[in-house]
């Protein structure tokens, strides 16, 4: 049965396309944002993330506009979903950016475990593993990159995700709900799996930013409605990536090769992705359903007929 979905940032890349996928699964979404969301079914309400206030009062709204308007009391939403806020550093100085983000888990923790809501989904970010925007060439500490190894980020983008991580731990413990935080890759879009895999097929040792690993936006879609399906976990953190590595060579060859020095706490079958989604496949169900090799066609010459056999 579908669920009443409050969902900030519903505008922005990932955000559309997970709404998008909210909806074919048969939920209902308000959409919190600065700037207009184009889904006719989908009313966007402009909201401030970093304002308490239009939090508390737009958890407490309809979810669609009439003439006239319901009649009745609102009532809160079934799940809160949140993606607002600065999508990485440099968009604003850092001390804004950090503010900006770590305000708006606040608010949106505070609001919706104050208003009884039972169902939290965050969006983190793999960049809190403190590779992707470090300061200067840093390498992961060891192989597969799961949920345990050690996160130490340097910019104030990766760092207010881990923030928001920690918040969501208190508030779960705190209020008894369930809190479900989604370290999400690098987003590919439908029509960017080209340009960008031809990159990562190309010029693979440049891709430990991305930890060799991907994020489909509509995939991500499917994490978060699994993330609503999937109830008594409390407080838990998942690597929101695909199954597989964004590279031709198998991922225990591939990754011995480039660096030798960095320590496998498991053997990798296959071309299973660095950034392990191992747990969020059996915690949640997810199941890929858009690998990237079904939707890249610029293969190196006669590699292509080889990898689609």
């Amino acid at each position: 049965m579908g669920k009443r979905v409050i969902f900030t940032g519903g505008s922005g890349k990932a955000g559309s396309w997970v709404v998008r996928e909210l909806l074919r699964y048969g939920h209902q979404v308000l959409n919190l944002d600065l700037t207009n969301l184009d889904i006719p079914s989908v009313h966007t309400m402009k909201c401030d993330v970093s304002d308490a206030g239009q939090i508390y009062s737009a958890f407490n709204t309809q979810f669609s506009l009439s003439e006239p308007l319901e009649s009745g009391i609102t009532s809160p939403p079934d799940a809160v979903i949140h993606f607002a806020g600065y999508a990485r550093p440099l968009l604003a100085p850092d001390n804004e950016v950090f503010r900006c983000n770590v305000m708006g888990f606040q608010n949106v923790l505070e609001a919706a475990c104050k208003l009884g809501i039972k169902k939290i989904i965050l969006a983190s970010s793999v960049t809190t593993y403190g590779i992707t925007y470090a300061q200067g060439q840093r390498n992961f500490t060891s192989f597969p990159i799961d949920e345990e190894v050690d996160c130490n980020p340097t910019d104030p983008y990766a760092l207010s995700k881990l923030m928001g991580e920690v918040m969501a731990r208190s508030f779960a413990s705190r209020f008894n709900v369930d809190i479900y935080c989604f370290r999400i890759g690098a987003v590919i879009q439908p029509d960017e799996y080209n340009d960008v895999f031809e990159k990562y097929v190309g010029d693979p040792a440049r891709w430990a930013v991305h930890g060799w690993s991907y994020t489909d936006a509509r995939d991500l879609g499917q994490m978060c409605h699994r993330g609503l399906e999937t109830n008594g976990l409390g407080w838990q953190v998942f690597n929101a990536t695909n199954d597989t590595i964004t590279n031709l060579t198998p991922t225990m060859e591939f990754l011995s090769a480039l660096h030798p020095e960095i320590l496998f706490t498991r053997e990798m079958t296959g071309f299973e992705a660095p950034m392990s989604n191992k747990k969020i496949r059996e915690l949640l169900s997810f199941r890929e359903e858009h690998s990237w090799r079904e939707y890249f066609t610029r293969w190196p010459r006669g590699i292509g007929e080889e990898v689609s056999k």
